[in-house]
């Protein structure tokens, strides 16, 4: 029996492999996909899910969520204090929360008793992704915010053909992410560009793996990167990255 035929056995649970229409949580919020492509709507902005990503949700953010044929997405509700750091917070593919969320499958807690301890791990894992650990302010104009988010997905993209592709000139770019967030466009991308991979080895990753999560070339690129903004020496990074940013 194929998968997506085994997801339906389950009549009530079936909403896995389907996805739904769109809803708001009183609770914080996670959507992970277990396996497959999915997308994922929230009030006019749209992110592309694939296997083993996460987005975490605030409160009352209204999003629906379209699962490809053959995929499967859980989204557990969370501790109301266990927050996201702004209203959508894209979290990628984090080793601690793959284990945790397999682990979830496989136990299939259904009672509030049962589900009380998978929630707090959840919540203890998710609470290291709270803060960014480089101060990054995002734009807030929608035209640069969209152009944010797509520098971001696609890193070896230029600020000249970002601009052109959302109808803007990268001066008026520039202008608008040092008034809105008081940096330069590259270096603004640079440091969200390091939180993400960041946040992949604070959640279990290894340094090939986190760079290939933030988008550069190579394991080095990312250490000097990181050596760089951070001031901590190449050595200690590549030595212990998550202890000597901790320490930093």
């Amino acid at each position: 029996m194929p998968v997506t035929s085994l997801g339906t056995v389950v009549a009530e649970n079936a909403i896995r492999f389907l996805g739904h229409d769109t809803h708001r949580h009183d609770e914080p919020h996670l959507v992970y996909l277990v396996s497959g492509n999915a997308r994922l709507s929230t009030g006019g902005e749209e992110w592309r899910l694939t296997r083993h990503e996460a987005v975490w949700l605030a409160p009352h953010v209204a999003h629906a969520l379209r699962i490809e044929p053959g995929g499967m997405a859980l989204g557990p509700t969370l501790n109301p204090t266990d927050l996201p750091r702004c209203r959508v917070q894209p979290l990628g593919a984090v080793p601690a929360i793959i284990e945790l969320m397999t682990t979830i499958l496989g136990a299939a807690p259904s009672t509030a008793e049962q589900v009380l301890p998978f929630r707090q791990a959840l919540g203890r894992v998710l609470r290291g992704f709270s803060r960014p650990y480089f101060p990054v302010v995002p734009p807030t104009h929608p035209a640069v915010r969209a152009l944010a988010r797509e520098a971001l997905r696609t890193p070896a993209m230029t600020l000249e053909g970002l601009a052109v592709q959302h109808r803007m000139s990268p001066r008026q770019v520039q202008r608008v992410f040092l008034d809105e967030t008081g940096l330069p466009f590259t270096r603004w991308r640079n440091r969200a560009r390091m939180n993400a991979a960041v946040e992949h080895l604070r959640g279990g990753g290894e340094l090939t793996a986190a760079a290939r999560a933030a988008g550069y070339a190579t394991r080095a690129g990312l250490l000097r990167a990181l050596s760089r903004e951070s001031g901590v020496p190449v050595s200690a990074l590549a030595a212990d990255a998550v202890g000597a940013l901790g320490g930093h």
